[in-house]
């Protein structure tokens, strides 16, 4: 790369991403490329078959992806805690057959198991309740109960070895919310700092992993956080520094990380907050499939791992009694990985290549070859894509700005142009885009038909109109066209209930203002 290209090449990742204290290679060298490229699956919810996971997985190796990062939660079938696996859980069969099949394809699959924060899966089980941080909130284990979690630990990362070929082990470690809740741990964070408090029981899991012949993986956010937390971490440590659009420093200073001497990899997103069922910042991922790629190249981070998060990791708990949880509602779901073939595409591009991505040109060039549309099409699909991009929180829009009745007009032109627009390829796959578009003008209608009855000049006799509008909402049609795009790579069950999920609110509504009465 000769010099002046590299030079304005350094500038635009300045001001793009308004990063204006980097830490850049020495001038006249050019970045390396990664030695992990990697994608990271969420199986929390939304629980793929293995014909599908393969077929997923065989498409990451044509397209120069060498790891997979396996977030099982439930799915995993542990040995010794049989209760942790869920009903949509795999095989030992399944999975030792599925990292043979990864491993023929070259493709190194790393076990990711939650184990400090979002462990509400485990901690739910009142087997494990003495290690909870917290008798009401399961997220969190209590750092403190060290023998108790060397006990459990050590067992869960034995099972997985057992399975699994990777020389990692990602223990997760990210957003522990809980530090310092309980009283011995208050006590501790008091005494040593909530860093301490941290990096202590951090170390004890990568000791543990480290003991068994493996190197511990995890979330680089608390650490940035409490810097202090890096002392005393085995050397074999590597920390993954996810960034989904923020400034670097946005967890703490950036150059806490870069100068611990720890491998660092990195990972944006094609799923995360806020997209939802109704919403998908197409935009703003291609952004950061653009900005963040290019500058962990830039940081020397050895690895890249492309994120996406089928659910925030938070849950909703149902209570049986004050302590006893019935149920776990994983909150903020969002459409499915099979709707986002578009964003993956993007990944790969920024990925195999050292130059950033140039959005525009790669959605006009994909849905050309992809779809078989023309320019015009290509450009009329773009602009459809990436309208009206805002959030609704309690009945406010995101861009105060915008009416109710604009946002849906606006929904009304992208669902219709995403229907007129007929691909020749690949029609199956464009038909997601359709879906989201429709699921979205419902969820505006449905959401503008809220805001009317939560207004306070909304009367008894205004009843009628409102359960009209309710009822005129085609939830069956979406339900239907849903579970028949998506029936080959999840399991029925899960769709359904995805599908009574996405619904709720408008049925709820309907009862309530119906005064129904359900048998």
């Amino acid at each position: 790369m000769h010099l002046k290209n590299y030079i304005l090449f350094i500038a635009t990742i300045f001001f793009v991403c308004s990063f204006l204290s980097l830490q850049a290679q020495p001038t006249g060298t050019t970045p390396a490329d990664f030695k992990v490229k990697g994608f990271h699956l969420d199986l929390r919810i939304q629980v793929m078959t293995m014909p599908a996971l393969k077929a997923f997985a065989k498409k990451l190796s044509e397209n120069g992806i060498n790891t997979l990062i396996m977030e099982w939660e439930g799915t995993y079938p542990f040995k010794k805690h049989p209760l942790i696996a869920n009903r949509f859980a795999y095989s030992r069969e399944e999975v030792t057959d599925f990292i043979a099949y990864c491993n023929r394809l070259k493709i190194n699959v790393i076990p990711l198991q939650q184990s400090f924060g979002h462990v509400e899966y485990i901690l739910r089980h009142h087997r494990y309740k003495d290690l909870r941080e917290d008798q009401k909130d399961y997220s969190q284990v209590n750092p403190l109960k060290e023998e108790l979690n060397r006990e459990l630990f050590t067992e869960l990362y034995q099972d997985l070895i057992s399975t699994h070929t990777s020389a990692y082990i990602h223990i997760g470690g990210d957003e522990t919310y809980l530090l310092g809740h309980s009283p011995e741990s208050k006590k501790k964070a008091a005494e040593v700092g909530k860093g301490r408090l941290y990096g202590d029981f951090i170390k004890l899991l990568c000791d543990i992993v480290v003991s068994l012949g493996k190197r511990p993986v995890l979330w680089a956010d608390i650490a940035l956080k409490y810097p202090d937390a890096l002392q005393g971490l085995p050397k074999e440590t590597v920390f993954v520094d996810w960034n989904y659009g923020w400034d670097i420093h946005m967890f703490g200073d950036h150059n806490n990380l870069l100068n611990s001497g720890f491998e660092v990899w990195g990972a944006p997103s094609i799923r995360s907050h806020p997209d939802n069922y109704f919403l998908t910042l197409w935009e703003k991922h291609l952004r950061n499939i653009r900005d963040f790629i290019p500058l962990a190249r830039n940081f020397g981070y050895k690895g890249l791992i492309m994120t996406s998060w089928s659910t925030s990791g938070l849950y909703s708990t149902l209570w049986e009694s004050t302590r006893d949880a019935a149920d776990l509602h994983a909150i903020r779901r969002v459409y499915p990985i099979t709707g986002f073939n578009l964003l993956i595409g993007a990944f790969f591009e920024g990925v195999n290549n050292m130059k950033p991505l140039n959005i525009e040109p790669f959605v006009l060039q994909y849905t050309q070859k992809q779809y078989g549309f023309s320019q015009q099409q290509a450009k009329d699909f773009w602009t459809a894509l990436k309208a009206i991009p805002y959030e609704i929180v309690q009945g406010q829009i995101s861009d105060t700005h915008l009416s109710m009745s604009s946002l849906l007009d606006t929904a009304q032109m992208v669902a219709s142009t995403l229907h007129r627009l007929q691909p020749s390829l690949n029609q199956n796959e464009f038909e997601h885009y359709r879906l989201m578009a429709d699921i979205r003008l419902q969820y505006l209608t449905y959401t503008a038909i809220e805001m009317r009855v939560n207004s306070a000049d909304f009367k008894e006799d205004d009843i009628p109109e409102v359960l009209a509008a309710l009822e005129a909402l085609d939830t069956a049609d979406l339900d239907e066209r849903f579970i028949r795009l998506n029936k080959n790579s999840f399991f029925e069950a899960e769709l359904k209930q995805e599908n009574d999920y996405r619904n709720s609110k408008i049925q709820l509504l309907h009862q309530r203002l119906s005064r129904n009465k359900i048998d």
